[in-house]
């Protein structure tokens, strides 16, 4: 997977439109949620994309301090299931964190977790902080960098 961070107005109009038919696949379809994804947030976020093949394998978007949540954030952390098992996710909030590092030069990191990816979440130096809390009608909690 090459992995590619990219900023709104750097991204073309081809990947924007798979990123977001890729975000409705996961976030709406898959897990039956019907919530407003294109929220006038994606102008503001970095953008991780993973391809494989010219596919778009591994998404996420990427905060500054200050725009989602007090620190850096990472949202819509998102890999077609089709691609789960190759651990293009790992590969993709590895280069997330990666990212926050240097072009916002923090550590300090939050996010919001889909409950039964904690231990995801974990595994990347992430604990959960504060109460579970439905999002969309979905399990989630607070997770930050330990």
């Amino acid at each position: 997977m090459e992995i590619t961070v990219k900023k709104f107005e750097e991204l073309t109009i081809y990947e924007l439109y798979d990123i977001l038919q890729l975000r409705s696949e996961v976030f709406v379809v898959e897990q039956d949620c019907v919530y407003q994804d294109i929220d006038g947030k994606d102008a503001n976020a970095l953008h991780v994309i993973g391809k494989k093949n010219d596919t778009i394998v591994a998404y996420t978007r990427c905060f500054p301090p200050g725009i989602y949540f007090e620190e850096a954030a990472i949202g819509r952390v998102v890999v077609p299931e089709k691609e789960r098992k190759f651990g293009y996710g790992h590969e993709i909030m590895e280069a997330s964190v990666t990212a926050i590092e240097k072009k916002f030069r923090t550590k300090k990191i939050k996010l919001s977790a889909q409950t039964y990816l904690i231990q995801f979440y974990e595994s990347h130096g992430f604990v959960t902080t504060g109460e579970g809390y439905l999002e969309d009608g979905i399990p989630h909690i607070a997770m930050v960098t330990a």
